[in-house]
This record gives C-alpha cells, sequence and structure tokens, in this order.
C-alpha cells in the first residue's frame, strides 16, 4: 500500500496533481481543499495517499494530512452509495473539521448540500460515521499532534466557522471563508484572526 507521495510538484488544477519522484510523474487526485494548500510547481510536495487498485486501472487519491486521508477511506469502506468520486467532491465542498462536526451534530442540510449527495446519503454519512469521529474526531487527533498547543487547528477553525455561521453565514460560506484565511494566516492562527480576516 502507498500511503504517501513526496517528490516535485509539476501540475496542479483543483482536483488533480501532478508530482514526479525518481523520473516518474505520478498522478494524484485530490480534493479542492488540499489543492488550496499546494506550494507553487516546481517546489516539493507531499501528499498522504490512498490507491484503489482495479483490473485495468490503479487511482491514486492525495490529501494533506493523514487525518483527511483517513476519512476519505472512512467514507467509501463504510457508507454504501458513496464511492471515490462523491467522497473526493464532499471533501471539496468542506473542510474536515467542518465534516466531522456535521456528522457529529447530525446536520443532514449541510452535508445534503455537497454536490453529488442528497438527503439519503446524508443520512447515512451520519448513521455510519457518526460512532467513528466522536469527540476524539481524527482531525483533532492528528492535527494535534503536528501542532503542539492548547487548541489544535482543528478545533480553532470549527470554533471560527461556527462564530460566522451564528452571524448569519451559511456553513459552507462559513467554512470556505475560514479555510481562506488560514491559508493567509497561517497554521498558527487564533479562532479571533481567523474571523477578522473572514470578515475583513
Amino acid at each position: 500500500m502507498i500511503t504517501s507521495i513526496q517528490g516535485t510538484l509539476t501540475t496542479a488544477t483543483p482536483l488533480r496533481a501532478i508530482v514526479e519522484l525518481n523520473g516518474f510523474g505520478y498522478e494524484v487526485n485530490i480534493p479542492l481543499t488540499t489543492a488550496e494548500k499546494l506550494p507553487l510547481p516546481g517546489v516539493a510536495v507531499k501528499l498522504h495517499t490512498h490507491v484503489i487498485y482495479r483490473e485495468d486501472a490503479q487511482t491514486l487519491y492525495g490529501f494533506s494530512t493523514p487525518a483527511e486521508r483517513d476519512f476519505f477511506r472512512l467514507m467509501i469502506e463504510h457508507v454504501s452509495g458513496v464511492g471515490p468520486k462523491v467522497a473526493l467532491t464532499i471533501m471539496s465542498r468542506l473542510s474536515l473539521p467542518s465534516l466531522e462536526s456535521a456528522i457529529r451534530i447530525g446536520d443532514v442540510a449541510t452535508l445534503a448540500k455537497c454536490p453529488g449527495i442528497g438527503r439519503k446519503t446524508a443520512e447515512r454519512l451520519i448513521v455510519e460515521l457518526k460512532s467513528k469521529v466522536g469527540g476524539d474526531d481524527l482531525s483533532s487527533r492528528t492535527m494535534g499532534e503536528m501542532s503542539p498547543g492548547p487548541a489544535s487547528p482543528g478545533s480553532v477553525s470549527r470554533d471560527a466557522v461556527s462564530a460566522l455561521v451564528a452571524l448569519g453565514y451559511k456553513t459552507a460560506d462559513a467554512d470556505e471563508a475560514i479555510r481562506r484565511a488560514a491559508h493567509v494566516i497561517g497554521p498558527d492562527a487564533t479562532t479571533e484572526a481567523l474571523i477578522k480576516k473572514a470578515l475583513s
């Protein structure tokens, strides 16, 4: 199993990246939330990967963190009706902290707005994954290990998104605004800083 790939990013689009390693160019399917974090072409990059093997092809999927890759695996392995393409679409619409939050609180409406899934699939996501994204959720655990401190980036982002929703933003719009703010400020952003940047 190929669990990661590290090389030079040669090409990047919102849903695909080409990583060159030892003279080979590897095509990696990625969600928009990962594409937003990629460096410029020509720069070294590492993606955490999942490979799907079929009789006529093998497809490589890549993510910016192990937690995102693991959540992708959860969806395609445990939720009927959710294959790799649908899972990528869901993860392109909402960041991992927001997805986990929506599943924990049973927010069918937010999940159902992701392209490619309807209310029934959203309900299946909640039923099948709620116990797997409990208090010790994937993003908080993994991202917390990567960034020591009293609050993990996952919890900071969730709090910032919740604050924007309380101000009247739609969840998906709030999530996108906070992702953009986090990209500008960096990994040390506080909840207050993210909110201020998103509203500026």
